[in-house]
């Protein structure tokens, strides 16, 4: 009979069947902020109106911080009306504008000031940040060959005890195969949520925000064949 198709070994060639893990701990490579413009007029062309001009000047000023904003997106976007609560009829009390725009942004160092620039306009919402890492960071390579590089120290380790060592490797597999990348343990929840509207004086000072470290965790199974041991 084929060793291979025995899943547990023979006594020719007993198996070894181990795991390894690898856990890092990174600093990000990027962060996302996500900005909603608003406004509210008693008819709808003002609230069009002003919702236009405020979500231009947002995007003008996250334009203007060049490459630092790698990656910008208009989400949503509405015009609700507001109708009277008391009163018969369809009547609209006032229009309400909402404009969502995402920006992925890869210098922290101006994150603060660009945060806080894009609070301080008219009826403007900035949350996040959320700290995340590329999808082919260089961080999940490191974790998968970690993993494995543990996966055979720890066959060798038990074929040492037995007084023997490894003679091939029959499988490796991913845990989590499914995946595209290693399992994220993500630190990349919001930071902190900022609400302001423009102040007619000088622009606040730069929030300091500190980059959250990312935890990257990767898993494999693998099966080894050893010499016989001398038992």
């Amino acid at each position: 009979m084929a060793t291979d198709s025995v899943p547990y070994g023979t006594p020719d060639a007993p198996r070894i069947a181990v795991r390894g893990e690898a856990h890092l701990e990174v600093d990000p490579e990027i962060a996302r902020i996500s900005i909603t413009v608003t406004s509210r007029g008693k008819d709808r062309r003002t609230a069009l109106d002003d919702l236009t001009r405020r979500n231009a000047t947002a995007l003008d000023l996250l334009k203007s911080y060049g490459d630092t904003v790698e990656h910008l997106e208009t989400g949503s976007f509405s015009v609700t009306p507001e109708l009277k609560e008391h009163g018969r009829g369809e009547r609209v009390h006032a229009h309400h504008g909402r404009v969502h725009i995402t920006a992925e942004l890869t210098d922290f160092t101006a994150l603060g000031e660009l945060t806080t620039r894009l609070a301080d306009q008219e009826l403007t919402t900035v949350d996040g940040p959320w700290w995340a890492l590329r999808r082919d960071s260089p961080a999940y390579r490191e974790a998968r060959q970690q993993a494995v590089r543990e996966a055979v120290q720890r066959a060798k380790e038990y074929a040492e005890a037995l007084g023997t060592s490894l003679a091939s490797l029959v499988e490796l597999a991913d845990i989590g195969a499914e995946d595209p990348e290693p399992r994220f343990v993500g630190k990349a929840s919001r930071a902190r949520s900022m609400a302001y509207e423009a102040q007619a004086d000088a622009g606040a000072a730069p929030l300091d925000l500190e980059p959250q470290r990312q935890h990257v965790h990767a898993q494999v199974n693998a099966r080894f064949t050893m010499a016989p041991p001398q038992l």
